[in-house]
C-alpha cells in the first residue's frame, strides 16, 4: 500500500487512511493492527476510553522491535477522555497513554468530546 500524507502546518506529515480502533474487542485490535501494519498503514487511531491502548502497544512493540518498522513512520493519535480534561489532569492521562501504547511521544493527542462540565455532576454521574 502506497502511503499519501496531508503535510500539516508544522510540516509534520499525517498519512491519510488510517486504522481506527473504537469497538475493537481484546485480540480484535491486534489483529487488526497487525494486518493494517503489513499492508502498509501507517497512522493508527485510539482513545484511552476505547480500553485498547496497552494491546496496540504491544503490537508496536512486537513491530518496532522486530524492526518491521520504525516508530518514525508511524503517526499515533490518542485521546484525552473528557472527564480530565481540567488542566492538572492532563499529563497524567497522556503519561498513562504513552506508557500503555509503549511510546516517548504521541503524534496527535486530541480531547476526546471537549466539552465544558461541572466537576460536582461528573462524581454524581460516576458514583
Amino acid at each position: 500500500m502506497s502511503t499519501a500524507y496531508v503535510e500539516l502546518s508544522n510540516g509534520v506529515k499525517m498519512p491519510l487512511f488510517g486504522l481506527g480502533t473504537w469497538q475493537s474487542g481484546p485480540g480484535e485490535v491486534a489483529k487488526a493492527l497487525k494486518m493494517a501494519l503489513t499492508l502498509g498503514y501507517r497512522l493508527i487511531d485510539t482513545a484511552a476510553a476505547y480500553g485498547n491502548e496497552a494491546e496496540i502497544g504491544a503490537v508496536l512493540k512486537e513491530f518496532i522491535s522486530s524492526g518491521k518498522i520504525k516508530r518514525e513512520e508511524l503517526f499515533v493519535t490518542t485521546k484525552l477522555f473528557w472527564a480530565f480534561n481540567r488542566a492538572e489532569d492532563v499529563e497524567p492521562q497522556l503519561k498513562a497513554s504513552l506508557e500503555k501504547l509503549g511510546l516517548d511521544y504521541i503524534d496527535l493527542y486530541l480531547i476526546h468530546m471537549p466539552v465544558a462540565f461541572d466537576a460536582s455532576i461528573l462524581i454524581l454521574i460516576l458514583l
